[in-house]
């Protein structure tokens, strides 16, 4: 069955499913692990998401990751490899119907880890780019309900928009305000 495309409005409880999987995550690179950030739309307070909590590790090797793909498995992960994105190490837990996803990247992979996390923060502090965001993935998750590629497609241009005014924003200090 196709993964049904669900958006529901922002919950307080995605706060503590990303720290408490945060630990998992943590307990399972060890050393490997600088940080470990809650990004995505769960990570925005107020904005309307697919209930899927998406987490970023960022580590010092790449490599060594792959090495623990058995151990991801062991709490419940699929463990995809790259899928898709060079330098990257994607996870997801509960198949099609998916409650978490992790996007591992290294130390060295600034421009990936910058970009998540200018969009992560822009978001927190633009509710009225929080309240397009959300309206369009509500519109979108309702013409699209078992059809997730006609669901991202139809973000496509907007994510795009978003990354870089995000990250004119972040570069400018926070002076940049040209989305709205």
């Amino acid at each position: 069955m196709p993964q049904h495309v669900v958006v529901t409005d922002y919950s307080t409880k995605w706060v503590k499913m990303f720290e408490r999987e945060a630990k998992l995550i943590k307990n399972i690179l060890k050393d490997q692990c600088l940080a470990v950030y809650h990004i995505g739309s769960t990570a925005v307070p107020g904005l309307k998401a697919k209930p899927i909590i998406d987490m970023m590790p960022v580590v010092k090797d790449i490599q060594k990751v792959d090495q623990m793909a058995e151990a991801f498995e062991n709490i419940g992960y699929e463990y995809l490899g790259e899928f898709g994105i060079a330098g990257r190490r994607y996870l997801r837990k509960g198949g099609d119907e998916r409650t978490h996803q992790i996007h591992i990247f290294a130390e060295r992979s600034k421009g990936d880890i910058e970009r998540h996390l200018a969009v992560r923060d822009y978001l927190r502090t633009h509710p009225a780019a929080v309240q397009t965001y959300g309206k369009l993935k509500q519109q979108l998750a309702e013409a699209y309900p078992y059809d997730i590629e006609a669901y991202c497609g139809g973000k496509d241009a907007f994510v795009k928009k978003l990354e870089k005014t995000a990250l004119e924003w972040k570069h400018s200090g926070g002076k940049n305000d040209g989305f709205e």
